[in-house]
């Protein structure tokens, strides 16, 4: 199945509920104000999806503007994500497989964001089932806040974020470790890492330039976490 759509200005809303394999959504809005609904969605309310379950997706999230929402579930192994975002003050909030349908097996996610203030919150996964995840962000801007957990089974995530006062913040699980590379550049920022693999070894790089900030790593090969 192939699905593609475009909506041009403010205050558009999208509406996706999509069961099967080998499914390709393009979903592209541009303007401010616009919603792809899903979790809790609000606006002219939207209750509920996006939500795509089934295996070998591809879907592709185009955001143009700001004050823009990206809400949903993802359940399903060898999931394909693009998501670029561009402007400001814009939020997602994506879950893939929270209930352990499925799992989250080979699956590959790209993420690219110019501008200032926008919130993005990712979960990969639970018990251990997100096999050999690749997870790349590409952040250019200020002020922007990323939180993402992944319960790993061998995985690596990329972190590239220019700009002052952005935060991110990260928690590794899982118990086949996984690899974590930052490279930041820009003043005030903060870090809270957690690699938290149980019996198994986890892997962090870090390259940061920049005045002023807090840095906050902890690994725990028990899987709890200790606090700074």
């Amino acid at each position: 199945m192939l699905t593609a759509l475009t909506a041009y200005g403010d205050d558009n809303e999208i509406f996706v509920d999509q069961s099967g394999d080998n499914a390709n959504i393009d979903l592209e809005q541009l303007g401010s104000g616009n919603i792809i609904g899903g979790l809790n969605s609000t606006a002219g309310s939207l209750t509920n999806p996006l939500d795509l379950d089934g295996s070998a997706l591809t879907l592709d999230i185009n955001q143009i503007g700001d004050t823009n929402t990206f809400l949903g579930d993802i359940l399903g192994d060898n999931i394909t994500g693009y998501f670029n975002f561009d402007g400001n003050s814009n939020a997602f909030t994506i879950q893939v497989d929270p209930t352990n349908t499925y799992g989250a097996d080979s699956s590959d996610f790209d993420v690219q964001v110019n501008g200032d203030s926008n919130t993005f919150t990712l979960d990969v996964a639970t018990d251990s089932m997100a096999s050999s995840t690749d997870l790349d962000w590409i952040i250019n801007g200020s002020s922007n806040t990323l939180d993402f957990d992944i319960n790993y089974d061998g995985g690596t995530s990329y972190v590239d974020i220019d700009g002052d006062s952005n935060s991110v913040t990260f928690d590794g699980s899982g118990y086949a470790g996984g690899y974590f590379y930052l490279d930041q550049t820009g003043d005030s920022r903060t870090f809270n890492i957690q690699q938290l693999s149980t019996l198994n070894n986890d892997w962090l790089k870090i390259l940061s330039t920049g005045d002023s900030g807090t840095v906050c790593v902890i690994q725990d090969d028990n899987g709890t976490a200790v606090g700074c």
